[in-house]
């Protein structure tokens, strides 16, 4: 006893050129898989198609579609050969030079349609052309015409723009192959109230695909926002208050925030839905508000007083300044290096430990000038005593051409003369010479 098998659904759904899909009857039961070629009967002899779906799910597109499951469903007869496929690709070459030669034609008529597509059957014994137009074209003598210039029989099909930019195909602005060449079947009606549920700019080079009209997937997400504006409440009126009317500028649904401005100012205030539903009830009872915020003035009072603390405690924050710390100076104006390395403790206390010797008092020079410098490392005339240009000595030799120098004397008309000190060096004590 074998195992029971479950009765396949034996239609089969096959795909032509321009994404068109059909259904045609697997009475053989051939083993099929998905993207094979098969030849399948038509009106007019014989076409070739891929499969692209079978089994079950075949029975719901049929009823999606509203095919019925009776005898004008026609029968696969085989799987394609090579031999089929090589004719095939013959009659195909021939489409878009026949497409070139029908436009001539059409302009030479006259006639105000536009070809969009040509499609030959595999067994090279029939062509239908695509066209769209807005009105109705008798196209009788075309018909003629294409039939003795090709020597097939024509059949002229009239498609809608939506239906011409499936068959042509395309990349949409989202990035993917275009809905209506891949899976859309049916073109549902799309209305501009789609794009205003949506809170859509009404731009017609935004809002359009590449077949000139309103994208098919404004109704993807129309349901959405229908259920979000449930809880939104319509303002048909400004809004009162006692700075004036508001009026409602923008709606954000799913925030649940609405945007109003007194007098078209640019200002625009975002108050939540529930604020506002307070404040349509109020006017409805003759109520005025103070603003969109609050109701009283006082409330606006408190709000301002806060805000103005706010304030206060950031500049009291920001006013602060770090002082700079001034650099200490010496007596004579020089400032100390704190770079210096400070002397060690220990080095401190040895000195302090060390008896205090009593040193002699040194000698000025007797010229007014100051003591030597201080931390002069110069080896060079170290010992050697500096001369003192202000007294000239007795004992100088004179030349024989110059006289000899009076001796300077003290009167009391004359002030004594002072040199400025040399650097690192203090202001000498003496005022004047000895």
């Amino acid at each position: 006893m074998g195992i029971p098998q479950l009765d396949q659904f034996d239609i089969v759904e096959v795909k032509f050129k321009g994404g068109r899909k059909e259904y045609f009857r697997n009475v053989d039961f051939l083993s099929l898989n998905t993207g094979d070629p098969v030849v399948v009967d038509v009106p007019s002899g014989h076409h070739i198609g891929h499969v692209s779906l079978q089994g079950e799910l075949v029975r719901l597109q049929m009823q999606k579609r509203k095919v019925r499951n009776d005898d004008n469903i026609t029968r696969i007869y085989r799987v394609a050969t090579q031999k089929d496929l090589e004719k095939w690709e013959e009659a195909k070459a021939k489409e878009i030079p026949t497409l070139y030669r029908c436009k001539q034609i059409v302009d030479e008529y006259g006639l105000n349609m536009k070809m969009s597509d040509v499609e030959f059957q595999a067994d090279n014994s029939k062509a239908t052309f695509y066209y769209s137009a807005e009105d109705r074209i008798d196209f009788r003598e075309l018909i003629k015409s294409l039939a003795g210039e090709f020597k097939v029989r024509v059949e002229m099909r009239q498609i809608s723009l939506r239906q011409e930019a499936g068959r042509l195909g395309g990349i949409g602005v989202c990035g993917r192959e275009l809905c209506c060449s891949t899976w859309l079947v049916d073109f549902k009606n799309v209305t501009t109230s789609a794009a205003r549920y949506q809170n859509l700019s009404l731009n017609p080079g935004k809002l359009s695909g590449q077949c000139g009209r309103l994208k098919c997937c404004l109704n993807y997400e129309l349901d959405t926002y229908m259920d979000a504006i449930k809880d939104i409440p319509q303002v048909e009126k400004p809004l009162l208050t006692e700075q004036g009317p508001a009026k409602l500028q923008k709606t954000d649904i799913f925030r649940k925030l609405m945007w109003f401005n007194y007098n078209h100012d640019n200002d625009w205030i975002s108050i939540t839905c529930d604020r506002v539903r307070e404040i349509q009830a109020l006017n409805e009872k003759g109520l005025k508000v103070f603003n969109l915020q609050v109701d009283q003035s006082t409330e606006a009072e408190d709000l301002a007083a806060q805000s103005t603390r706010e304030l206060e405690l950031l500049d009291k924050k920001f006013s602060k300044k770090k002082k700079k710390k001034k650099r200490p100076t010496e007596g004579n104006g020089m400032r100390v290096n704190q770079n210096q390395a400070a002397p060690r403790p220990e080095l401190q206390g040895a000195k302090s430990a060390e008896p205090k010797q009593a040193t002699a008092p040194q000698n000025r020079p007797a010229d007014g000038n100051s003591s030597p410098r201080q931390g002069d490392k110069r080896k060079k005339h170290k010992n050697r005593p500096r001369p003192n240009f202000n007294a000239a000595p007795s004992d100088a030799p004179v030349s024989k051409n110059e006289s000899p120098a009076p001796k300077p004397t003290n009167t009391p008309s004359e002030t004594p003369k002072r040199f400025p000190p040399r650097i690192n060096q203090g202001p000498s004590d003496t005022k004047g010479n000895d």
